[in-house]
């Protein structure tokens, strides 16, 4: 067995059942962003007793009430002076320890992201391209993945509803706008196209509607493989890109198989041969990433986002590479899932900020970029790399600490209960 820390599985779980309290909604009272929030007690289980002990520890899967995707700090559905009411007349549950293997794997995620991103103006360099397709082979689809995650109890609560303007749509308005006056100030044309995301918004949009689409897929009985037909038929088509449409049908299994996604499957990785395995076949990827890095293949696939007439593919070869990419990044997923630290590190208060980081990073790459400081010759090779991905690995660090998130929350979170009715029973 691993050396390190398993978490424990419910009962429910463990015995292969699921009560009816596990698929209760949570109260109304708890944080937008609560995926891993206890439910509530259910009429099945009756009344806890009086004087019973309360449980302490982190149950796996679940997280503080404040704790979302984005780590970020949840509005409330009720008034302060309701909650104080609530808190007269029932005793204040101890609060459970937030769970750090979800933030390990958000940060480091995020850093994943910054690191692409800062590889692009050196991509003709065969290790700068070795390494971005390493990345993106798995770096959004385990976002996604993880998204998905996230998203099984969203519809659950009228708080967590509220979220898709407060740290969704509002947000990424905000952002669109910023961008575009950013371009305009380092001499590009003035453009905004509210429909159509610029660059990194794009998961903003798509976000948004993969947890639209989530009832529909909790309905299905076998909803997995019907998304990867959606996704391989996605193919067929040229899909705009206007509202993330593209991207929504390019990377929907992996939201999907989040969806379905359960405590005890993360726990499945937490096996030494599994670990063993998933090094060796992250090894395997990093050289079939430096081999298509010697190479002139085309990076359109990894984007999951063109047509296979956009790659110039004919149907039976568009299907295979399609599929076979679908395999490939889930492998990498996994693999690297496997290998995150399940226990506090010096990264895992980080991983609760990554929205900071996400919207946040473009601002530094793109004037980078324009002001020409990543065309030195010397970046553009094997040492450069490491130049590059080490400082974007610090600006990953920056852009999550708490002095960001001070900064910039009433931009990127911003407070709009005055937005929503109070739910009828408040």
């Amino acid at each position: 067995m691993s050396d390190s820390p398993s978490f424990p599985v419910p009962a429910n779980r463990r015995n292969g059942t699921r009560s009816a309290a596990s698929e209760a909604p949570p109260a109304e009272t708890e944080g937008v962003g609560a995926p891993w929030s206890a439910p509530r007690q259910g009429a099945h289980q009756g009344a806890p007793r009086q004087g019973a002990p309360q449980q302490q520890g982190p149950v796996w899967g679940e997280q503080p009430a404040e704790a979302s995707f984005w780590g970020s700090l949840a509005t409330q559905d009720r008034s302060d002076e309701q909650a104080a009411e609530a808190e007269e007349e029932e005793p204040k549950p101890a609060p459970r320890k937030r769970e750090p293997y979800l933030d390990n794997v958000k940060f480091l995620l995020i850093a994943l992201v910054v690191m692409g991103h800062s590889l692009v103006p050196t991509l003709n360099a065969n290790s700068s391209k070795a390494l971005y397709v390493f990345i993106y082979t798995f770096h959004m689809p385990l976002f996604v993945i993880v998204s998905g995650y996230l998203s099984r109890n969203f519809w659950n609560s009228n708080a967590k509803t509220n979220k898709l303007v407060d740290t969704f749509v509002v947000p990424y308005v905000i952002v669109e706008v910023g961008y575009a006056a950013l371009r305009f100030s380092l001499g590009q044309k003035w453009s905004l196209t509210i429909i159509d995301p610029a660059w990194l918004n794009w998961y903003l949009l798509a976000l948004l509607f993969w947890r639209l689409s989530t009832p529909v897929w909790k309905r299905m009985k076998q909803p997995i493989p019907v998304a990867i037909a959606i996704y391989l038929f996605a193919g067929f088509s040229q899909i705009s890109g206007d509202f993330s449409m593209d991207r929504f049908f390019g990377l929907l299994p992996f939201f999907v198989i989040g969806l379905v996604m359960q405590p005890e499957h993360f726990e499945m990785l937490n096996r030494t041969w599994v670990k063993v395995v998933s090094a060796v076949t992250l090894v395997g990827a990093a050289g079939v990433a430096i081999y298509i890095g010697l190479g002139k293949w085309s990076l359109k696939p990894f984007y999951f986002k063109h047509s296979y007439q956009d790659m110039d593919l004919s149907w039976y070869m568009g299907l295979g590479l399609r599929a076979g990419l679908l395999l490939a990044s889930l492998a990498m997923c996994f693999a690297f899932l496997a290998l995150v630290p399940r226990g506090e590190t010096w990264f895992t208060d980080l991983g609760t900020r990554t929205l900071y980081c996400y919207l946040l990073h473009g601002i530094p790459v793109l004037i980078a970029k324009e002001m020409g400081w990543l065309d030195f010759p010397w970046l553009h090779g094997p040492l450069g790399v490491l130049a590059i991905s080490t400082s974007a690995f610090a600006l990953a660090i920056v852009l999550c600490l708490p002095e960001t998130r001070t900064v910039f929350k009433w931009v990127l979170e911003p407070r709009l209960t005055w937005l929503y009715r109070r739910p009828s029973g408040s």
